[in-house]
């Protein structure tokens, strides 16, 4: 089932992206709320003999929820908090995904400085918008910040989980910060060429790869 899955996730993707290359308002219609969906099918069917994570699928689904939402321009902030909810979601999918503290994991040191870089992109990205955000400066600030925590949550399980787990979900987690970045840059500061196709094309990977991740990772047995 995982297979059928995972093509059924691939091709509403494609279509998406199709539909904002050649503006076909129809195939966007059908093919967006059923890119999450297909993954979490992926998710389910891919675990073997790991337990399910209710939190994941929670994040999973509110995600879902966004993209249905910002499908209608006047239920954006609606979706906007869809999309803070499963940042939280995810975030705390990474604490539960991450095993007891080893000679590996970062120190607090290290922390801080693998950390700039993600920081200074969050703050960086709040400063651009903040000029144009008028009265969404509260809600935007505040899900930049919940994004960025989130990213630092994945950065953090470095040492804490299996070499591959680490990299799918720090991965995925970068590019749904890269993409959550065009949709805000795109709405409230100018147009990007092409806005569309390449919010979707980080976003759909970024789901894919945390979903990836999340599968991949193994517990520590005492």
């Amino acid at each position: 089932m995982k297979k059928y899955f995972l093509v059924l996730f691939v091709l509403f993707s494609a279509s998406e992206l199709l539909s904002s290359i050649i503006d076909l308002p129809v195939l966007h219609t059908f093919s967006k709320p059923f890119i999450v969906p297909t993954l979490i099918g992926y998710y389910v069917f891919s675990r073997n003999d790991k337990p399910l994570c209710i939190i994941f699928l929670i994040a999973l689904f509110f995600s879902w929820a966004g993209d249905v939402l910002l499908m209608w321009d006047k239920y954006f902030l609606i979706g906007l908090l869809a999309f803070l909810i499963s940042h939280l979601g995810y975030l705390m999918t990474w604490r539960k995904h991450s095993n007891p503290v080893n000679h590996e994991a970062l120190t607090g040191l290290q922390r801080l400085r693998m950390a700039f870089p993600i920081v200074l992109y969050g703050t960086g990205m709040v400063v651009v918008l903040l000029p144009a955000l008028d009265k969404m400066k509260i809600p935007v600030l505040l899900y930049a910040a919940v994004l960025t925590w989130m990213v630092l949550q994945a950065l953090f399980r470095y040492g804490r989980t299996n070499v591959s787990s680490f990299r799918y979900v720090l991965a995925g987690s970068v590019l749904y910060m890269l993409s959550d970045s065009m949709l805000a840059f795109n709405r409230f500061v100018q147009p990007v060429s092409h806005a569309a196709f390449w919010i979707m094309l980080t976003y759909s990977a970024a789901q894919f790869l945390l979903v990836t991740g999340v599968l991949r990772h193994e517990p520590e047995t005492v």
